[in-house]
């Protein structure tokens, strides 16, 4: 019987043992997860508690299913949407793995309605603003799990694998991969080797610069990818309101001037809460939920402006880490957070200032304070400028009071070589989801598990 290894329980390692469940393959399969299984992760501060930095790995980051089980749970039915898989297989398989994968979703307890499904006058009115102010509205319809829903879905996964015969190894470090002869033939895991016929990358963006540091050592083609870094944004739900009735997470994108870099926004949150996450070094990036029954009175989104990096700099990971490493520096280890109207003013946020407006931050042990002086400056001034065209679009979003907090960085920014049937230059070992630099999102990396399933029944 082949043995399957696959390093890191996230989706695209999750839906790869799925989908290999479904087809009846007759596989050993073992996943390796650096952090808990699902029902030991637990986050303080969805108790209304101050981060405590969890060892030896963040709870919110780190175990099965990823950042996904603390995320907000939105999956996104178009292609359009999730990164850049569809130019490596073609749009309508990217497409088809979408919808296939979404019956899964459904199957373990998702939710059957569909935001922005149904193109109606509203839709329509805010394409026309968008358009006006110079953005690109993108339709995505969305399904939204929840965050405490989602816990429940890939708990439910979680059984339904082990119940299967998947060798589900938790708090397990994996330290290297073995190659021998340009050929996987297993990994070092607490020290010990373990051995497959197919070994599976799936670390997510928590594990992107790890597998950055395999490609280094062991010669897997990449190349230099994008790397985002922005800000998370959070207004009071009044000003969202109409995005939020009619497409729920409104998905825009620029290229403002005077820099023309690409800005979009990500993971919108209506009724949501900030949220910090923690990374190695004790590194905090901000982020944001949206539960299905508890709601604030505020909605946040990330703003984020990418960078793509020429000769002779290779290393956009280590770029964006030095920028949250400043960024959490002047915060004390935690999240910064300004108003807009003091950015404007050319000042810093004082605590008692935060207490006297119209909008309450939901990250309560945020630190009030000043994200320009390490936010650099053309990131900056194409997430200010981004801003005063989302105004045109959401009336109110360039409000005074409006908060902007920092750091918010997606690590995903190497991007693995490698075919349409996923090979790359090391034979047996692929690379999926984030990590791998192809997806950005949870249905993208869930889907992306479903094909790599498929070329391992076709080997």
């Amino acid at each position: 019987m082949k043995k399957v290894l696959i390093i890191g329980a996230g989706p695209s390692g999750i839906f790869t043992a799925l989908e290999l469940i479904k087809q009846n393959a007759k596989f050993d399969i073992t996943i390796i997860e650096q952090g808990h299984k699902i029902e030991n992760r637990a986050c303080p501060k969805g108790r209304g508690l101050d981060c405590v930095h969890c060892k030896p790995y963040c709870n919110i980051t780190s175990g099965f299913s990823g950042a996904g089980a603390f995320s907000d749970g939105k999956l996104s039915l178009n292609c359009d949407v999730g990164g850049d898989f569809p130019q490596l297989i073609g749009a309508q398989n990217a497409q088809d793995l979408i919808d296939y994968t979404d019956k899964i979703y459904l199957d373990f307890g998702a939710d059957t309605h569909i935001e922005g499904a149904t193109e109606t006058e509203e839709i329509r009115e805010i394409r026309k603003s968008a358009t006006i102010a110079g953005l690109k509205l993108v339709d995505c319809p969305i399904r939204h799990i929840g965050t405490e829903k989602a816990h429940q879905l890939y708990y439910d996964i979680e059984k339904y694998l082990i119940e299967h015969n998947v060798k589900l190894l938790a708090d397990k470090n994996c330290s290297d991969i073995i190659i021998k002869d340009k050929k996987c033939i297993g990994a070092v895991v607490d020290g010990e080797e373990i051995f497959a016929d197919i070994v599976v990358v799936a670390t997510g963006r928590k594990g992107a610069d790890w597998l950055d540091n395999m490609c280094r050592q062991h010669g897997i083609g990449r190349e230099p990818g994008v790397v985002d870094i922005g800000v998370r944004v959070e207004v009071r739900n009044e000003v969202m309101e109409k995005v939020n009735k009619a497409l729920y997470e409104s998905k825009l994108i620029g290229w403002p001037a005077p820099f023309h870099n690409k800005v979009r926004t990500f993971c919108q949150n209506p009724g949501g809460f900030v949220a910090q996450e923690n990374y190695e070094d004790d590194l905090a990036v901000v982020n944001g939920h949206s539960f299905k029954n508890t709601k604030s009175n505020n909605t946040n989104l990330a703003l984020l402006c990418s960078h793509h990096f020429t000769y002779p700099f290779d290393d956009p990971i280590t770029y964006a880490k030095k920028i949250g490493e400043i960024t959490n520096m002047l915060g004390d280890g935690h999240i910064l957070v300004q108003r807009l109207g003091d950015i404007k003013a050319g000042k810093r946020t004082w605590p008692d200032e935060l207490s006297r407006t119209n909008l309450k931050p939901t990250l309560t042990d945020a630190i009030a304070g000043d994200i320009t002086s390490a936010i650099p400056y053309r990131t900056m001034i194409s997430i200010l400028n981004f801003i005063e065209m989302m105004d045109k679009v959401v009336p109110g979003f360039a409000s005074n009071e409006t908060l902007l907090y920092a750091p918010e960085i997606k690590f995903y920014s190497n991007r693995i070589k490698m075919d349409k049937n996923l090979k790359t230059n090391v034979e047996n070992l692929y690379c999926l989801g984030d990590a791998s630099g192809w997806t950005r999102g949870l249905m993208m990396a869930s889907a992306m598990g479903v094909h790599m399933a498929r070329q391992i029944l076709d080997k």
